[in-house]
């Protein structure tokens, strides 16, 4: 789509109503209420919002000095991909030097209009998780320490008055009583990288954990199949579930099983992407780590199977999303959009004026999504086509040896 047309017409995402979009170049003129022909390819939609997004195209936000320009070309990189709004993510590190990183990103958002408009907030993911082998994943179990009320204090003016997300185990010694902190100074908190008990699940529940961190990664490649911590998560009541969708991570039989435990507001989507996201494969820095990304854009330590982040892009998750679901993409689209949204307490800036943030998809008559433009304030910032490929590529029979870390 670029300058040929003067007027479009698009259904809203949120309501089902027809509207006429009319632009000159790339800025949007006007969004009016218009007829609707009954077979519209174009559909006016919130941007996609990211709650764990730890680096994107080259660019990876756990190593610092973090500048400017790699910082602004990460979110432009993915504002092209659909997700207009997202919480930038930093993994287990000390916790000095974490408490740290966060104040010097906190800085270089306050001094750049294009982040302050797109980082929504934060999502501190660790130091605060279970050491045992398969649950820590990638991260580092030297630098992981038990959590109490006091550190979360020093997190809540580490990061300011924005919103905060954070992944803690609630096994470890300290953890109610820091959940009970983290919920009155307004945060939210997600329980992750974890093997908690029903027990502790429950506790952690009570305490005002509401989320969990993308369930199906960051356990054992082999679990005991009566009690598991997929088990107690999913047979607990008043989680909800975040889920990396790109079909690696999470098989698509897990997939489709956990969202009708789940039911229609109980999941939504994350990347969990890293600094190979929205980049071709190599090698790509996470923190102290170096990870390499194949062909099949699955993101591993080099020599090892287990995954470490993910390589996909937002508007890919959708279609990856409503390929395993095999249902709608505008399902799915909610999903990585209003819903996270909601339960980070977000504005997403959508609605029918024409200086609001949206994006404008094209999807063909199989439900495929074609292509994806997104504006802010009414002015396009970048778009995606799929024109060769309106499926996602084939799924990949999932290992063993290759799940979730």
């Amino acid at each position: 789509m670029g300058e040929s047309w003067p007027i479009l017409r698009a259904r809203r995402l949120d309501n089902r109503e027809t509207v006429s979009i009319s632009r000159d170049a790339d800025h949007v003129r006007a969004i009016e209420p218009a007829p609707s022909s009954g077979d519209d390819e174009w559909w006016l939609a919130p941007v996609l919002c990211d709650l764990q997004v730890n680096g994107f195209a080259g660019v990876d936000f756990q190593r610092l000095p973090l500048e400017s320009e790699p910082a602004v070309k990460a979110t432009e990189a993915l504002a092209r991909h659909g997700c207009g709004v997202f919480l930038p993510t930093l993994v287990t590190d000390a916790w000095p030097r974490l408490l740290s990183k966060l104040g010097r990103l906190a800085t270089l958002r306050a001094s750049h209009e294009a982040l302050r408009a797109a980082w929504a907030g934060w999502h501190v993911e660790g130091p605060f998780l279970s050491d045992q082998p398969g649950f820590h994943g990638a991260h580092d179990p030297a630098k992981m320490e038990d959590p109490s009320p006091e550190k979360i204090r020093e997190l809540r003016d580490a990061a300011g008055d924005l919103p905060v997300l954070l992944t803690l185990a609630p096994e470890r010694p300290g953890a109610i009583a820091s959940i009970r902190e983290a919920v009155r100074l307004g945060m939210r908190v997600s329980l992750g990288h974890t093997d908690a008990s029903a027990r502790q699940l429950a506790e952690a529940r009570a305490a005002g954990a509401s989320l969990f961190t993308h369930l199906g990664n960051a356990i054992p490649k082999e679990l005991d199949r009566h009690d598991n911590v997929l088990w107690r998560v999913l047979d607990q009541e008043g989680f909800r579930v975040m889920m990396i969708p790109d079909s690696v991570h999470v098989s698509p039989p897990l997939f489709r099983l956990a969202h009708r435990l789940q039911g229609e507001h109980g999941i939504g989507y994350v990347t969990d992407a890293m600094s190979a996201a929205g980049a071709p494969p190599g090698r790509y820095p996470l923190g102290n780590l170096e990870l390499e990304v194949g062909l099949d854009l699955v993101v591993r330590e080099p020599g090892k199977s287990n995954f470490s982040g993910s390589a996909l892009t937002p508007v890919e998750g959708v279609r990856r999303a409503a390929m395993m679901l095999r249902g709608s993409w505008q399902e799915a689209w909610e999903r990585f959009s209003t819903l996270p949204a909601r339960w980070m307490g977000l504005d997403l800036g959508f609605g029918p004026s024409p200086r609001a943030d949206f994006c404008l998809v094209r999807a063909d008559g199989d439900n495929a999504i074609l292509e994806v433009e997104v504006f802010r304030k009414g002015r396009r910032c970048g778009g995606a086509s799929f024109p060769d490929a309106p499926e996602p590529k084939p799924f990949r029979l999932i290992r063993p040896e290759d799940r979730g870390m």
